[in-house]
């Protein structure tokens, strides 16, 4: 893992020169190249070698997910959204650029990535491309990303228009798990897999993703800055609708395992050592 991880790095600084307006490009760059896990680009890659692809051909693409998930973080960290100061232990991207660069960083992110996917994915046929910005753009727009997004804000000042419990899975499917989703489609399409297996790879990142984001909500409640990189306890004092906030902290953690332990077997048959590592990291902290 640490090695794919390496990889995206240099490939992420490599695909994002630093040239005029040099503002805007060093505020994409900035957050794009915080230390980070990696964990979207890093599940495309494995689902395309697991799947019989040189990760060659998709490293464009895996690094656009990143760059997309990048631009969700810059405008998630905005005053007029969750307002926070910090992003992976560093000054969210507004403090150091100013608001409006900072929005127009993120704009440029989500313009960018679909461009290099189409022009550095040489060894990807125009039918695959074709079928990766598709994805792309419907998982990153009002029908995911955005719409996760809005109802999160929505759910806030208490504007439910479904249940609490139907409201969260909805933000988290597609505020968080969408992109996990994205990731692991693209690795699949990459390879050339059939719809059965893109489909299989699509729930496993689909319980995947609802995992995290309990993951994330635990973390939040029982972890500290040093050891999240950003404010802890927001979401309480917000009073926001969270797994915890919902079920209970006890409650969440049974969920999450339960979620955790499907993924475990969905991907058992492929033997991925990364594919478990990841999923390893995340139950072991949750149980230490």
């Amino acid at each position: 893992m640490k090695n794919l991880i390496k990889i995206i790095n240099e490939s992420l600084d490599e695909y994002m020169p630093i040239i005029y307006p040099e503002e805007i490009f060093k505020a994409m760059k900035y957050t794009l190249m915080l230390p980070g896990k990696r964990l979207r680009p890093v599940m495309c890659l494995e689902t395309a070698r697991i799947l019989g692809c040189d990760i060659k051909k998709v490293l464009p693409s895996a690094c656009a997910i990143e760059m997309l998930h990048v631009q969700s973080l810059i405008h998630d960290d905005l005053p007029c959204m969750d307002n926070d100061d910090f992003r992976r232990g560093k000054p969210s991207n507004h403090k150091v650029f100013g608001e409006a660069n900072a929005i127009l960083a993120g704009d440029a992110l989500l313009t960018f990535a679909p461009q290099l996917i189409i022009e550095k994915s040489t060894d990807l046929s125009a039918t695959q491309i074709v079928r990766i910005i598709h994805e792309f753009t419907k998982f990153g727009g009002a029908y995911g990303l955005i719409a996760g997004q809005v109802v999160d804000i929505e759910s806030e000042g208490g504007k439910l228009v479904k249940s609490p419990e139907e409201t969260l899975d909805f933000i988290h499917l597609n505020k968080t798990a969408v992109l996990f989703r994205l990731a692991v489609r693209i690795g699949a399409i990459a390879a050339g897999a059939d719809d059965s297996v893109t489909n299989e790879f699509d729930v496993f990142a689909k319980k995947f993703g609802l995992a995290f984001q309990i993951y994330d909500d635990i973390m939040d409640e029982i972890s500290s800055f040093e050891e999240l990189g950003k404010t802890t306890g927001k979401d309480k004092a917000s009073g926001k609708l969270t797994y915890v906030s919902l079920y209970g902290l006890e409650s969440a953690k049974k969920k999450f395992n339960y979620l955790i332990n499907d993924c475990y077997d969905i991907i058992d048959k492929y033997n991925s050592e990364i594919f478990n590592e990841i999923l390893d990291k995340l139950k072991t902290r949750i149980e230490s």
